[in-house]
């Protein structure tokens, strides 16, 4: 893990805010570099602040869910939310956040949340995560065993050659099945690959809900 997480918090309630920022720099590995009170000025907050993670409040002056696309392209966005639904959290995920947080969650949670992010996972509620698989397999992309081992072994870092020697099946096999993954979900490669496992739980994700 990297020794500073550089945030910056976008919450337009002054008091929440702060008191937040006061938690948060007790924590050692976190630097607050700059606050927003307004959504419309985010990105350019961002832009000037390099940062590790936007922390995004969704109920500001406006709704802020669409501005996640290009804040993505900025910087890793963990969504924070006083609302309870799932569905909310999933439609951040798909747009690009890298995190979904409550408002009602401990500073424990939120923290495990941040470093979880920094290092390059994903991190969502339990509701969340049964809301993705959800919706990934009413929308017809079921996957069969041997495929899902597949994902499970391409998203740990194995080469196609290596997860062919774990499945006892060739490398040209293992290309075959992936390719079909790729149709039958709609990814484009191998990151996308990754980021969907994580998601639907079929690689470990942290989800401490507290």
């Amino acid at each position: 893990m990297q020794t500073s997480i550089r945030l910056i918090i976008a919450d337009d309630h002054a008091l929440f805010r702060q008191g937040l920022k006061s938690l948060l720099l007790l924590e050692p590995d976190i630097k607050v570099v700059a606050e927003v009170e307004r959504a419309s000025d985010v990105q350019a907050v961002v832009a000037a602040n390099p940062c590790d993670i936007l922390l995004l409040d969704l109920q500001m002056e406006r709704w802020s869910m669409q501005d996640i696309p290009q804040l993505a392209r900025l910087t890793k966005v963990v969504v924070l939310t006083a609302s309870e639904s799932a569905e909310n959290g999933v439609s951040a995920l798909r747009l690009g956040a890298r995190g979904i947080i409550q408002k009602r969650f401990a500073i424990e949670t939120l923290m495990t949340a941040l470093r979880t992010v920094a290092d390059g996972l994903v991190w969502m509620p339990t509701n969340v995560q049964t809301e993705f698989a959800r919706q990934e397999t009413s929308t017809g992309r079921q996957l069969t065993p041997r495929e899902s081992e597949i994902i499970r072994y391409v998203a740990s870092g194995l080469r196609n050659a290596e997860v062919g020697e774990r499945l006892a099946i060739s490398e040209s096999t293992v290309k075959t099945h992936l390719n079909n993954i790729f149709q039958k979900l709609g990814l484009r490669d191998r990151l996308e690959l990754t980021h969907y496992a994580i998601k639907t739980g079929i690689v470990p994700v942290l989800n401490r809900d507290r």
